[in-house]
């Protein structure tokens, strides 16, 4: 599956968004994410890609934007 794709279709499902064009927006200072939308792309993310993310290892900073979001998917994926 490419990561890519399937990281923006999970954003875009959980902000209404399509965030193709603006990777590196701050998905948190816009006001697209907050802590419950958060916990919700992480579950989304371990259903899709099969990977552990816990909450309580979550740092905002690492994954405020969909590119930085899309390398802790692939770091995770191994």
């Amino acid at each position: 599956m490419d990561v890519k794709a399937g990281v923006l279709e999970v954003l875009n499902n959980i902000i209404g968004e399509d965030m193709s064009s603006q990777m590196d927006e701050n998905l948190f200072d816009s006001g697209l994410l907050d802590s419950m939308a958060t916990v919700e792309l992480l579950l989304d993310l371990e259903n899709k890609f099969g990977i552990q993310a816990p909450v309580s290892e979550f740092n905002r900073e690492d994954w405020d934007s969909a590119n930085k979001i899309i390398a802790k998917v692939e770091a995770l994926m191994g």
